[in-house]
């Protein structure tokens, strides 16, 4: 029997709701991708992960170990600094190793051991050869800093240093430290910034020296002693380096 018009008409239609559903739950698979490449990329991929995401956990880019090296620029500074002419800068480098350890989402410590090759360049009347020499200094550098980052990915570095001189060649050549009164222990101050990309870093800081580089200069004439006795280690150091997370 063929249905008349009015059945059909009071027949239910074809939902049209069909396709609206069907396109929300697309919708929905298609955010819960965008939200797993997300997360994927926020904590799978470590090195573009912020400095608010650092915590104190063993993973933490706050926490772990690694090598550095690079550049150093040293001169010397202080109160006897005018008693020396054609004084300049001598270009070297510095190694080592460091451990951070996190405190805070943004705050660390780090300590390092430095292996510095540092010293200067000048000439004094009060010695015998009054033409410029050179002075190699060379230390093992102790820092421990104070590490905030400040923005992402970006930390100043700053705290005591104290440094043991290990060598010491005058003109290139080797003269014993004790002799020469050098003064074996210098201590100070380090200030710095510190870049990360993922896993490396670049940097560069000052060290002020506070100690003086002599005990008691030796010069031709006692009576000349303390006329070079008062200066002090100043370094600019730029590096790169490697970090290992724990």
């Amino acid at each position: 029997m063929t249905p008349t018009p009015a059945a059909l008409r009071g027949a239910p239609a074809p939902s049209s709701d069909l396709p609206t559903t069907m396109k929300k739950i697309a919708l929905l698979f298609s955010l819960c991708g965008l939200l797993s490449i997300g997360a994927h990329a926020q904590h799978g991929v470590e090195g573009i992960r912020k400095s608010t995401d650092y915590q104190t956990t063993p993973e933490s880019r706050n926490n772990g170990f690694g090598i550095k090296g690079g550049w150093s620029s040293s001169d010397f500074r202080g109160d006897d600094k005018g008693n020396y002419t054609n004084d300049a800068n001598r270009q070297n480098f510095h190694a080592g190793f460091y451990y951070q350890f996190g405190l805070s989402p943004k705050a660390s410590i780090q300590s390092e051991a430095l292996y510095s090759r540092q010293g200067f360049k000048a000439a004094s009347t009060y010695r015998a050869n009054t033409a410029t020499y050179e002075t190699q200094l060379d230390y093992l550098q102790v820092p421990v800093m104070f590490v905030y980052n400040f923005v992402d990915n970006v930390s100043i570095h700053v705290g005591p240093q104290v440094s043991l001189l290990v060598n010491v060649k005058e003109n290139k050549k080797a003269v014993n430290i004790a002799d020469k009164n050098y003064n074996s222990l210098d201590y100070g101050g380090v200030f710095g910034v510190e870049g990360r990309v993922g896993p490396a870093r670049v940097g560069g800081r000052y060290v002020l020296g506070l100690a003086d580089i002599y005990n008691d200069a030796k010069s031709d004439s006692p009576a000349n002693f303390d006329k070079l006795d008062n200066i002090k280690n100043g370094v600019i150091q730029v590096y790169v380096g490697i970090g290992f997370s724990q």
